[in-house]
Protein backbone atom coordinates (compact mmCIF):
# COMPACT_ATOMS: atom_id res chain seq x y z
CA UNK A 1 0.00 0.00 0.00
CA UNK A 2 1.42 3.37 -1.12
CA UNK A 3 2.61 5.89 2.08
CA UNK A 4 1.11 9.08 2.35
CA UNK A 5 3.33 12.01 3.60
CA UNK A 6 1.68 15.30 5.53
CA UNK A 7 3.71 18.49 4.38
CA UNK A 8 3.61 21.96 6.56
CA UNK A 9 5.15 24.56 5.49
CA UNK A 10 4.87 28.54 4.87
CA UNK A 11 8.04 30.61 4.32
CA UNK A 12 10.89 29.91 1.15
CA UNK A 13 12.65 27.89 3.25
CA UNK A 14 10.60 25.39 3.41
CA UNK A 15 10.54 25.61 -0.29
CA UNK A 16 13.27 23.34 -1.48
CA UNK A 17 12.67 20.55 1.28
CA UNK A 18 8.77 20.35 -0.30
CA UNK A 19 10.48 20.53 -3.78
CA UNK A 20 13.28 17.60 -2.99
CA UNK A 21 10.83 15.05 -1.50
CA UNK A 22 7.91 15.41 -4.46
CA UNK A 23 11.35 15.41 -6.89
CA UNK A 24 12.02 12.21 -5.60
CA UNK A 25 8.95 10.61 -5.57
CA UNK A 26 7.68 10.96 -1.86
CA UNK A 27 3.68 10.76 -1.89
CA UNK A 28 2.99 14.21 -0.59
CA UNK A 29 -0.90 13.67 0.24
CA UNK A 30 -1.31 17.30 1.72
CA UNK A 31 0.43 20.57 2.28
CA UNK A 32 -0.34 22.54 5.07
CA UNK A 33 0.71 26.54 4.81
CA UNK A 34 -0.32 29.83 6.33
CA UNK A 35 -3.35 31.51 4.71
CA UNK A 36 -2.26 33.88 2.50
CA UNK A 37 -1.82 37.03 3.85
CA UNK A 38 -2.51 41.26 3.26
CA UNK A 39 0.59 43.57 2.15
CA UNK A 40 1.21 46.41 4.52
CA UNK A 41 -0.96 48.86 2.39
CA UNK A 42 -4.02 46.16 2.02
CA UNK A 43 -3.58 46.48 -1.98
CA UNK A 44 -2.14 42.71 -2.36
CA UNK A 45 -2.58 39.63 -1.57
CA UNK A 46 0.42 37.59 -0.71
CA UNK A 47 0.65 33.67 -0.76
CA UNK A 48 3.22 32.13 0.72
CA UNK A 49 5.90 30.54 -1.17
CA UNK A 50 4.62 26.94 0.17
CA UNK A 51 1.22 27.40 -1.29
CA UNK A 52 2.92 28.99 -4.62
CA UNK A 53 4.70 25.81 -5.16
CA UNK A 54 2.42 23.91 -4.36
CA UNK A 55 -0.03 25.31 -6.99
CA UNK A 56 2.78 24.56 -9.51
CA UNK A 57 3.59 20.85 -8.58
CA UNK A 58 -0.49 20.40 -8.33
CA UNK A 59 -0.57 19.32 -4.76
CA UNK A 60 -3.65 19.81 -2.36
CA UNK A 61 -2.45 22.45 0.30
CA UNK A 62 -4.94 23.84 3.13
CA UNK A 63 -4.39 26.48 5.05
CA UNK A 64 -6.93 27.19 8.34
CA UNK A 65 -5.92 30.30 10.08
CA UNK A 66 -5.59 27.81 13.18
CA UNK A 67 -5.50 24.16 14.17
CA UNK A 68 -6.57 25.18 17.75
CA UNK A 69 -10.02 23.67 18.63
CA UNK A 70 -10.52 23.10 14.47
CA UNK A 71 -12.28 19.74 14.19
CA UNK A 72 -12.65 19.91 10.67
CA UNK A 73 -8.74 19.69 10.31
CA UNK A 74 -8.69 17.27 12.89
CA UNK A 75 -10.99 14.80 11.35
CA UNK A 76 -9.67 15.49 8.49
CA UNK A 77 -6.05 14.23 8.76
CA UNK A 78 -7.91 11.39 11.14
CA UNK A 79 -9.56 10.77 7.80
CA UNK A 80 -6.06 11.10 5.74
CA UNK A 81 -4.77 8.23 7.93
CA UNK A 82 -1.13 9.56 6.80
CA UNK A 83 1.99 7.77 7.75
CA UNK A 84 4.06 10.66 8.59
CA UNK A 85 3.81 14.80 8.79
CA UNK A 86 6.99 17.04 7.98
CA UNK A 87 7.16 20.18 9.52
CA UNK A 88 9.49 23.01 8.33
CA UNK A 89 9.25 26.49 9.69
CA UNK A 90 4.94 26.25 9.67
CA UNK A 91 4.33 28.96 11.64
CA UNK A 92 1.52 27.73 13.99
CA UNK A 93 1.52 25.45 17.05
CA UNK A 94 0.31 21.97 15.99
CA UNK A 95 -2.11 20.89 19.06
CA UNK A 96 -0.93 17.82 20.62
CA UNK A 97 -4.08 16.25 19.96
CA UNK A 98 -3.02 15.89 16.31
CA UNK A 99 0.29 14.42 17.26
CA UNK A 100 -0.79 11.10 16.82
CA UNK A 101 -2.89 11.25 13.65
CA UNK A 102 0.00 9.65 11.58
CA UNK A 103 1.33 6.46 11.83
CA UNK A 104 5.05 7.25 12.10
CA UNK A 105 4.29 10.87 14.08
CA UNK A 106 5.35 14.07 13.36
CA UNK A 107 8.89 15.25 12.38
CA UNK A 108 10.37 18.52 12.74
CA UNK A 109 13.10 20.36 10.44
CA UNK A 110 14.35 23.01 12.85
CA UNK A 111 17.18 25.58 11.77
CA UNK A 112 19.89 24.99 14.76
CA UNK A 113 21.77 22.50 16.73
CA UNK A 114 19.25 21.40 19.24
CA UNK A 115 19.08 22.03 22.20
CA UNK A 116 20.63 25.05 21.63
CA UNK A 117 18.76 27.99 20.11
CA UNK A 118 14.85 26.58 20.26
CA UNK A 119 12.17 28.90 18.87
CA UNK A 120 11.34 31.36 16.05
CA UNK A 121 14.98 32.82 14.69
CA UNK A 122 17.18 30.33 15.35
CA UNK A 123 19.67 31.22 12.29
CA UNK A 124 20.01 35.00 13.10
CA UNK A 125 20.55 34.84 16.97
CA UNK A 126 23.05 31.76 16.17
CA UNK A 127 24.95 34.74 13.75
CA UNK A 128 24.01 37.18 16.33
CA UNK A 129 25.75 35.36 19.16
CA UNK A 130 28.50 34.97 16.74
CA UNK A 131 28.24 30.91 16.81
CA UNK A 132 30.80 28.40 14.99
CA UNK A 133 28.61 26.79 13.14
CA UNK A 134 25.24 26.03 12.57
CA UNK A 135 22.74 23.63 11.64
CA UNK A 136 19.69 21.83 11.38
CA UNK A 137 18.36 19.13 13.47
CA UNK A 138 15.46 16.73 12.68
CA UNK A 139 13.05 15.63 15.54
CA UNK A 140 10.07 13.97 16.69
CA UNK A 141 7.42 17.00 17.22
CA UNK A 142 6.18 17.05 20.92
CA UNK A 143 3.94 19.44 22.47
CA UNK A 144 6.89 21.75 24.16
CA UNK A 145 8.30 23.83 21.40
CA UNK A 146 11.65 22.28 19.64
CA UNK A 147 12.05 19.90 22.26
CA UNK A 148 11.21 16.44 21.15
CA UNK A 149 13.47 13.73 21.05
CA UNK A 150 16.55 14.20 17.44
CA UNK A 151 17.40 11.69 14.58
CA UNK A 152 20.08 13.31 12.62
CA UNK A 153 21.78 17.21 13.23
CA UNK A 154 24.15 18.51 10.12
CA UNK A 155 26.14 21.13 10.57
CA UNK A 156 27.71 23.81 8.51
CA UNK A 157 30.67 26.29 9.57
CA UNK A 158 29.48 30.14 9.99
CA UNK A 159 31.51 32.20 8.17
CA UNK A 160 31.56 36.14 9.94
CA UNK A 161 30.68 37.31 6.39
CA UNK A 162 27.46 35.27 5.52
CA UNK A 163 23.87 36.79 6.13
CA UNK A 164 20.56 35.44 7.30
CA UNK A 165 19.51 35.11 4.29
CA UNK A 166 22.86 33.16 2.62
CA UNK A 167 22.77 30.97 5.95
CA UNK A 168 18.60 29.93 5.65
CA UNK A 169 19.43 28.98 1.97
CA UNK A 170 22.39 26.96 2.44
CA UNK A 171 20.46 25.22 5.25
CA UNK A 172 17.38 24.78 3.39
CA UNK A 173 19.61 23.19 0.91
CA UNK A 174 21.20 20.64 2.96
CA UNK A 175 17.55 19.82 4.45
CA UNK A 176 16.77 19.10 0.93
CA UNK A 177 19.14 16.83 0.11
CA UNK A 178 19.49 15.17 4.00
CA UNK A 179 15.40 14.31 4.27
CA UNK A 180 15.41 11.44 1.82
CA UNK A 181 17.72 9.38 4.02
CA UNK A 182 16.07 10.28 7.56
CA UNK A 183 12.39 9.71 5.84
CA UNK A 184 13.42 6.46 5.00
CA UNK A 185 14.70 5.41 8.16
CA UNK A 186 11.37 6.38 9.73
CA UNK A 187 9.38 5.10 7.31
CA UNK A 188 11.10 1.86 7.21
CA UNK A 189 11.53 2.53 11.70
CA UNK A 190 15.28 2.60 11.79
CA UNK A 191 15.42 5.91 13.05
CA UNK A 192 16.64 6.25 16.16
CA UNK A 193 15.44 9.35 18.47
CA UNK A 194 17.56 10.49 21.05
CA UNK A 195 16.16 12.41 23.87
CA UNK A 196 17.78 16.12 24.02
CA UNK A 197 19.73 17.54 27.21
CA UNK A 198 16.95 19.61 28.29
CA UNK A 199 19.64 21.61 30.66
CA UNK A 200 21.57 22.55 27.91
CA UNK A 201 18.37 24.50 26.04
CA UNK A 202 18.50 27.67 24.62
CA UNK A 203 15.88 29.95 23.58
CA UNK A 204 16.25 32.27 20.15
CA UNK A 205 12.95 34.73 20.20
CA UNK A 206 11.51 36.32 17.86
CA UNK A 207 13.25 39.47 16.49
CA UNK A 208 12.31 43.09 17.28
CA UNK A 209 12.35 45.91 15.31
CA UNK A 210 13.93 47.74 18.32
CA UNK A 211 17.48 44.98 18.57
CA UNK A 212 18.38 46.82 14.98
CA UNK A 213 19.88 49.33 16.49
CA UNK A 214 23.75 49.64 16.69
CA UNK A 215 25.63 51.01 19.48
CA UNK A 216 28.78 51.85 18.47
CA UNK A 217 30.55 50.96 21.82
CA UNK A 218 30.11 47.15 20.63
CA UNK A 219 33.40 45.88 19.20
CA UNK A 220 33.51 45.25 15.71
CA UNK A 221 32.48 41.47 15.88
CA UNK A 222 29.45 42.14 17.66
CA UNK A 223 27.97 44.91 14.65
CA UNK A 224 29.07 42.82 12.10
CA UNK A 225 27.12 39.81 13.33
CA UNK A 226 24.17 42.13 14.15
CA UNK A 227 24.23 43.53 10.73
CA UNK A 228 24.69 39.92 9.03
CA UNK A 229 22.03 38.05 11.47
CA UNK A 230 19.42 41.08 10.97
CA UNK A 231 19.93 40.41 6.96
CA UNK A 232 17.16 41.30 5.13
CA UNK A 233 14.87 42.28 7.94
CA UNK A 234 14.41 44.01 9.86
CA UNK A 235 18.11 45.43 9.35
CA UNK A 236 20.22 47.05 11.54
CA UNK A 237 20.67 50.71 11.79
CA UNK A 238 21.49 53.93 12.78
CA UNK A 239 19.78 57.04 13.16
CA UNK A 240 21.52 60.50 11.81
CA UNK A 241 19.88 64.51 11.75
CA UNK A 242 16.58 62.76 12.84
CA UNK A 243 16.90 59.82 9.22
CA UNK A 244 17.44 56.29 9.86
CA UNK A 245 20.17 54.36 7.61
CA UNK A 246 20.20 50.81 7.49
CA UNK A 247 23.47 48.88 7.20
CA UNK A 248 22.72 46.03 4.32
CA UNK A 249 26.76 44.88 4.15
CA UNK A 250 29.68 45.73 6.05
CA UNK A 251 32.92 44.37 7.05
CA UNK A 252 35.72 44.75 9.94
CA UNK A 253 38.21 47.74 9.55
CA UNK A 254 41.57 48.61 10.66
CA UNK A 255 41.09 52.34 11.69
CA UNK A 256 40.83 54.20 15.20
CA UNK A 257 39.29 57.31 16.37
CA UNK A 258 36.39 58.53 18.93
CA UNK A 259 33.68 55.62 19.45
CA UNK A 260 30.98 56.65 16.51
CA UNK A 261 33.08 58.58 14.53
CA UNK A 262 33.03 58.21 10.84
CA UNK A 263 36.84 57.62 9.77
CA UNK A 264 37.07 58.13 6.11
CA UNK A 265 35.36 59.56 3.46
CA UNK A 266 33.79 55.84 2.45
CA UNK A 267 31.89 55.55 5.63
CA UNK A 268 34.49 53.80 7.94
CA UNK A 269 33.00 53.90 11.11
CA UNK A 270 35.31 53.70 14.85
CA UNK A 271 33.66 51.09 17.73
CA UNK A 272 34.44 50.02 20.67
CA UNK A 273 37.51 48.33 22.04
CA UNK A 274 39.62 50.73 19.31
CA UNK A 275 38.05 48.54 15.90
CA UNK A 276 36.28 50.09 13.19
CA UNK A 277 33.34 48.98 10.41
CA UNK A 278 33.83 49.65 7.06
CA UNK A 279 29.64 49.79 5.58
CA UNK A 280 29.67 48.46 2.08
CA UNK A 281 25.73 49.17 1.28
CA UNK A 282 23.40 50.96 2.98
CA UNK A 283 19.95 52.53 2.85
CA UNK A 284 19.04 55.90 3.61
CA UNK A 285 15.52 56.05 5.01
CA UNK A 286 12.70 55.85 2.10
CA UNK A 287 15.42 55.56 -0.31
CA UNK A 288 16.87 52.86 -2.35
CA UNK A 289 19.70 50.61 -1.71
CA UNK A 290 23.36 51.91 -2.74
CA UNK A 291 26.44 50.92 -2.70
CA UNK A 292 29.05 52.94 -0.30
CA UNK A 293 30.96 55.15 -3.11
CA UNK A 294 27.35 56.64 -4.54
CA UNK A 295 25.77 56.77 -1.18
CA UNK A 296 28.66 58.93 -0.19
CA UNK A 297 28.58 61.49 -3.23
CA UNK A 298 25.48 63.26 -1.87
CA UNK A 299 25.47 62.08 1.73
CA UNK A 300 25.23 64.93 4.84
CA UNK A 301 27.38 61.91 6.56
CA UNK A 302 31.09 63.48 6.12
CA UNK A 303 34.68 62.09 7.31
CA UNK A 304 34.51 63.72 11.01
CA UNK A 305 30.70 63.17 11.50
CA UNK A 306 29.78 61.58 15.15
CA UNK A 307 27.53 58.74 14.64
CA UNK A 308 25.18 58.75 18.24
CA UNK A 309 23.82 55.50 19.75
CA UNK A 310 20.44 57.19 19.73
Amino acid sequence: MAKKIIFMGTPFFAVPILKSLYQNGYPISVVYTQPPQKSQRGQKINKSPIQGISETLNIDFRSPATLKDNEEEYEFMKELNADLAIVVAYGQIVPKKFLNLTKKGFINIHGSILPKWRGAAPIQRSIMNLDNEVGISIMKLVEELDSGPISSIYKIKLNQNENALEISEKLSLLAAQKILDDVDNILEDKAKFIDQDHSKASYAKKIDKSEGRINWNNDASNILGKINGLFPVPGAFFNFNGERYKILKAEIGNGLGKVGEVLTDRLEIACGNNQSVKILEIQRQGKKTQKIGEFMLGSQIKKGSLLSND
